[in-house]
């Protein structure tokens, strides 16, 4: 199933990835830093949910209390708990 997440915060306007057997698949950000999003989408394919909540949560941007990263973490916490 494909899970759609709006961002908020960030340059990246929206985070698309799947779960399957509790690890990320296809994760895609929209809009944002093309290249360091595509580095975090490899780096995280196949990676457990709770390693990568673990390493990215709470990341900040700029100045701003939030980040690409962090947004992650938002959407695949809300993602398990829907």
């Amino acid at each position: 199933m494909e899970h759609h997440y709006k961002t908020s915060g960030t340059c990246s306007r929206e985070i698309i990835f799947e779960i399957e057997d509790g690890k990320v698949k296809n994760l895609r950000f929209v809009g944002g830093c093309n290249g360091n999003l595509q580095g975090i989408g490899a780096l995280c394919e196949g990676q457990k949910v709770e390693d990568i909540i673990a390493r990215v949560e709470g990341i900040s941007c700029g100045g701003r209390p939030t980040s690409c990263p962090d947004q992650l973490a938002k959407a695949l916490k809300a993602a398990v708990n829907a």
